[in-house]
């Protein structure tokens, strides 16, 4: 294979692996250690943090929009357009963050009460969503800056300042839950503030070294307000709104499971965000390795190198899945020794053994959809089909069996869970003939 190939993959992916393992290492310890506090803290803080959830995936939704003209721009060398993408994308995520924030912090119980109707868990998660929702703008402001960075191949900043907040988090949550350290006792709540605290000085940081350090993302306001006319938006937005508006609907969807899985029963919440836990933790490689595929290949189309985007996108692929076969049997092989950790009732024990065993034996198919959706037909500027083909196989195919199975069969939240899985299979099938065909690649800075 293309040592040059195989040496730019690795540079952009391994920092974001590394960031996305840690991440992913220190959540699952932040959820046990929450665990510690009972059921009813984890399916509390689990339903509060769908709220976030929502605001992430819309925000992820902006970057990888606007990320799409920034790789594009930077493999023509064009910084000027790079800034004022950069602008477009830092409104529509304080925009959209804005909505979230007064949602959180002014409607708290009617948010989880989509979720639920269990009083104690309501009343325990409106308290923590309370507080986190203060961190909802800062987090606007890292993201964008943050996923330009990234699209420019500049990986080692956003990643060193994130893992830093990361690991704060996790202290100030061991000790504001447990009061140690001299700390008050404050359990949920306490997670609540560290992450308010961490967020904040993750944004403050970011900015603060993107510009000492004057890296691509250092643009004046006034060249950050040059994008935001007519043509120039008309143009970006054309292909970032599909992506927004994928990852709504989609977020909408996986919010619709919760809500199934929470009406099967608060056992049933714990296992779902156990094993969805372990799951964010064995992705990592993969959300590495898509959004350097994704680099890789904006920055091929932008410098007219067509085939050769074709060719990284595909060996992508094919590396991927090799190493999705291997994830998936390593959770099948170790999820009794991590279960083992979790304080939780025998009946959700089960449950989530079950949901990690289909789990397992879906990964391949999932992390396939993952790279050719995120890391393939975005990157060439078909937003507008992957739009399609994401949030319709959801809408289509996963919602309507997680509703069938839950309401109407009664069946245990894992059988649910296998019903909701076979929209990615649906997926999968589609996907792989659009990726052959090559019709996703588009120049998108010539249309600027």
């Amino acid at each position: 294979m293309d040592r040059t190939y195989l040496k730019n993959l690795f540079r952009i992916a391994l920092p974001i692996i590394f960031m996305n393992f840690v991440s992913a290492a220190l959540n699952m310890i932040d959820i046990t250690m929450i665990g510690q506090l009972g059921e009813v803290a984890v399916a509390s803080v689990g339903l509060a943090n769908q709220v976030s959830f929502l605001q992430m995936l819309i925000l992820f939704g902006v970057s990888s929009g606007s990320g799409v003209f920034v790789a594009q721009f930077w493999g023509r060398g064009d910084i000027e357009n790079i800034h004022k993408v950069q602008g477009i994308s830092l409104t529509m995520g304080l925009a959209a963050s804005s909505l979230f924030t007064i949602l959180a912090i002014g409607f708290p119980q009617f948010a989880l009460g989509v979720f639920t109707n269990d009083p104690q868990v309501i009343a325990q998660g409106a308290a923590f969503l309370r507080i986190v929702g203060i961190s909802y703008l800062t987090s606007a402001v890292t993201f964008s800056f943050s996923a330009v960075l990234r699209a420019t191949g500049n990986v080692q900043v956003p990643v060193v300042v994130s893992i830093a907040a990361i690991l704060l988090k996790t202290f100030l949550n061991y000790c504001l839950i447990f009061g140690n350290f001299g700390f008050p006792t404050m359990g949920i709540i306490g997670a609540a503030i560290a992450t308010v605290i961490s967020r904040f000085l993750e944004m403050s940081a970011l900015l603060l070294i993107t510009y000492l350090r004057k890296l691509p993302t250092a643009a004046h306001p006034r060249e950050l307000l040059s994008g935001l006319n007519r043509k120039f938006s008309g143009a970006v937005l054309k292909t970032s709104l599909p992506v927004v508006i994928n990852e709504s609907l989609w977020s909408l969807g996986v919010t619709v499971y919760s809500i199934v899985y929470a009406h099967i029963g608060t056992q049933s919440i714990a296992a779902v965000n156990i094993a969805g836990t372990i799951e964010n933790l064995a992705f990592v490689l993969f959300f590495g390795l898509s959004e350097a595929c994704g680099i890789l290949v904006g920055h091929r189309i932008g410098a007219n190198q067509e085939d050769q985007a074709f060719l990284y996108a595909r060996r992508t692929l094919i590396l991927s899945v090799v190493a999705a076969l291997f994830m998936g049997l390593v959770i099948f092989l170790t999820s009794g020794m991590l279960l083992g950790f979790y304080k939780i009732s025998a009946e959700a024990m089960q449950d989530t053994q079950n949901i990690l065993l289909v789990m397992s034996l879906a990964l391949w198919v999932k992390v396939t959809n993952l790279i050719i959706i995120v890391g393939i037909l975005r990157a060439g500027g078909d937003t507008r089909f992957s739009m399609f083909l994401d949030a319709g196989s959801v809408w289509l195919v996963g919602v309507p069996l997680a509703c069938l199975g839950a309401f109407v069969f009664k069946l245990p939240v894992y059988s649910v869970y296998l019903m909701v899985v076979s929209e990615e299979a649906v997926k999968c099938v589609v996907g792989i003939w659009r990726f052959r065909s090559r019709r996703w690649m588009t120049n998108l800075t010539q249309s600027v």
